[in-house]
């Protein structure tokens, strides 16, 4: 039944997700693609419309995955099993460990797991741009259109950190992103 499927699917995802919705962008696509709910590039373009969307790219994800393939229940039972693992954790956490946090041990083990989380996140980005620019329906091609937009996103970055600003924040890069799509795609 598929709204079995979803539920545990995401249920995983929500259980083994450690450090926020870039880290578990990986998991999303094995278990997408193992399931046959997506091809690569429609994964793509459902991650790129959930960082767009507000809200946690986990949830819209699965909201997103789930409405695709069994409505609005789907997208219910698919976000139900992403945000479940969490809920449950924080409430254990919260009642059970309320200084746990500040222990010393677990201090080390969470800046033990960032460096290794920083290179999930890396490598997904990279893994994208790169199917973005150099890959199309399974074919090496280049795609001028996602060069100029990679290209022109990574100047405002540069342009923006030279300028003085600590970052350019994800809102601009997300507008300009889409406007330079509409623009170089055609609408």
């Amino acid at each position: 039944m598929i709204y079995i499927s979803l539920f545990l699917a995401f249920l995983k995802i929500g259980l083994f997700t450690f450090g926020g919705a870039y880290g578990a962008i990986p998991l999303i696509q094995e278990s997408v693609l193992a399931h046959g709910w997506m091809d690569e590039e429609m994964f793509s373009n459902m991650i790129a419309i959930s960082e767009s969307t507000p809200g946690p790219i986990m949830v819209n994800a699965a909201t997103y995955v789930g409405s695709s393939q069994a409505g609005i229940l789907g997208a219910a039972v698919a976000t139900l099993g992403v945000v479940l693992p969490s809920f449950a954790i924080i409430l254990v956490v919260t009642a059970l460990f309320r200084g746990c946090l500040k222990n010393k041990k677990a201090q080390a083990v969470l800046r033990g797991v960032k460096p290794c989380l920083m290179g999930v996140i890396f490598a997904t980005g990279v893994f994208m741009a790169v199917k973005a620019v150099f890959l199309a329906d399974g074919k090496v091609s280049a795609d001028p259109a996602a060069a100029a937009i990679l290209g022109i996103l990574a100047a405002v970055m540069a342009v923006g950190k030279q300028a003085g600003k600590k970052e350019v924040s994800p809102i601009v890069l997300i507008v300009l992103a889409g406007g330079l799509g509409s623009l170089l795609y055609g609408m």
